[in-house]
């Protein structure tokens, strides 16, 4: 597996583990999801709509878009699972879209991160190893918070391994992939 490939097989992996935890989550009510909760951000709700808002700084960075900062602080948290769910997915389609048209020249190429007062910069692999390590680490903090809720966390690291093929094939499936798709692209 080279870079790219391992860059396309993160984002694919980042879509699968948000699709099996927001199905795991759909029973949750309203009161549930944003019931205050010990983390980092103090409910369901808003560690969801943390990572979705990161997400979309991140994307909109990679893809050189403007105006990143009003962007950002223009982002309207969804209330519901059932409004988060579908606009995590439209994010996740999205850096999914972008790495698949990376080439090895891209990878150098140097992404610019309006942080207001500031610029940060810094190559396109670091930037994508930042946001898929955001994205694992808000997903491990949601998982932990199920626990506390009448949801069974669900399992959140069963898509990459060749062995465990048999325990993403419905998740699969569902997206109308397959392991092709998934890994070796």
């Amino acid at each position: 597996m080279d870079l790219l490939q391992h860059l396309r097989a993160q984002a694919r992996a980042n879509r699968l583990a948000n699709q099996r935890l927001h199905a795991a989550m759909a029973a949750l009510t309203r009161d549930d999801f944003h019931a205050l909760r010990t983390s980092f951000f103090p409910s369901l709700a808003a560690t969801l709509n943390h990572i979705l808002a990161v997400d979309t700084y991140y994307i909109d960075a990679l893809e050189g878009r403007g105006n990143m900062v009003a962007r950002y602080e223009a982002f309207l948290p969804a209330d519901t699972l059932a409004e988060l769910a579908p606009r995590q997915a439209a994010s996740d389609e999205r850096l999914i879209e972008y790495c698949e048209t990376l080439q090895a020249s891209d990878l150098e190429t140097v992404v610019a991160m309006d942080r207001g007062k500031d610029v940060d910069r810094d190559i396109v692999p670091r930037v994508l190893a930042h946001l898929f390590m955001h994205q694992t680490h808000h997903r491990g903090q949601v998982h932990a918070m199920l626990a506390g809720t009448s949801v069974k966390p669900p399992q959140l690291d069963e898509f990459i391994l060749a062995s465990d093929a048999k325990l993403r094939d419905k998740d699969l499936a569902s997206l109308g992939w397959n392991e092709v798709y998934l890994l070796e692209r």
